[in-house]
């Protein structure tokens, strides 16, 4: 496997230079990796994360994905769009709109059809087994629904790369393992590459490979028996 996403010496300061988010990190990460990244509060995975996805940029150092140079793309909500699906702790759902309207809103831009549209939102739907749940809005359904509207949201478009940032953070352990499943599964059956953010150890060993982070910087980087 090739590498998908590659970052050299990247470092992002805040507060004039007080705050070292991220103090020269290097990572590189396979196509078809699933990979998670630990460490305490404050430690840059989030950071890390945001970087990869085109959200911040840093102050130094290169990130490349896909063999783009992400400094010089110059549409950056076209590759978000097209390269990355994201998963945040709180969902980030619309709350004025539907399960299909949230899962749709991604594919908008993409030139798709209104019937292939809807279509493929609702077979998203169904993967995630809402299917019974498409025009129910978000302050209606359970917060492991919430997250897994927002996991059908993030493959819509049929990223290469998903970057999920604590998509377990705010549920309980049975529906912890459900979310993780079913990301295992899109792994597995998808071959998509999967960065997620965690602080839980139980969470992380679903991965292919643990990275440690601390202050900024990657301290070590493991294989792990997922599942």
């Amino acid at each position: 496997m090739s590498n998908l996403i590659k970052i050299e010496e990247v470092k992002k300061y805040y507060d004039h230079g007080v705050i070292k988010a991220l103090d020269g990190v290097n990572l590189e990460i396979k196509e078809g990796e699933f990979v998670a990244i630990m460490g305490p509060s404050g430690s840059g995975k989030s950071t890390l994360l945001n970087m990869i996805g085109n959200l911040d940029k840093p102050d130094s150092g290169c990130i490349y994905v896909d063999g783009q140079h992400l400094e010089k793309i110059k549409d950056a909500a076209e590759y978000r769009a097209k390269t990355v699906g994201f998963i945040f702790q709180l969902h980030n759902l619309i709350p004025h709109l539907t399960s299909l309207e949230n899962v749709l809103m991604p594919m908008y831009e993409g030139g798709m059809r209104r019937r292939e549209r809807i279509k493929r939102a609702k077979e998203l739907l169904e993967r995630v087994g809402l299917s019974e749940r498409l025009k129910s809005l978000p302050p209606q359904l359970s917060g492991g629904e919430r997250q897994r509207v927002a996991i059908a949201r993030a493959l819509a478009n049929n990223p290469k790369i998903i970057l999920a940032d604590e998509p377990t953070g705010s549920v309980d352990s049975k529906t912890e393992r459900k979310i993780m499943e079913l990301l295992k599964n899109i792994w597995e059956t998808e071959g998509t590459t999967i960065v997620l953010v965690t602080h839980d150890k139980n969470v992380a060993n679903w991965a292919q490979r643990i990275v440690y982070m601390l202050d900024g910087k990657v301290v070590n980087s493991t294989e792990v028996n997922s599942g």
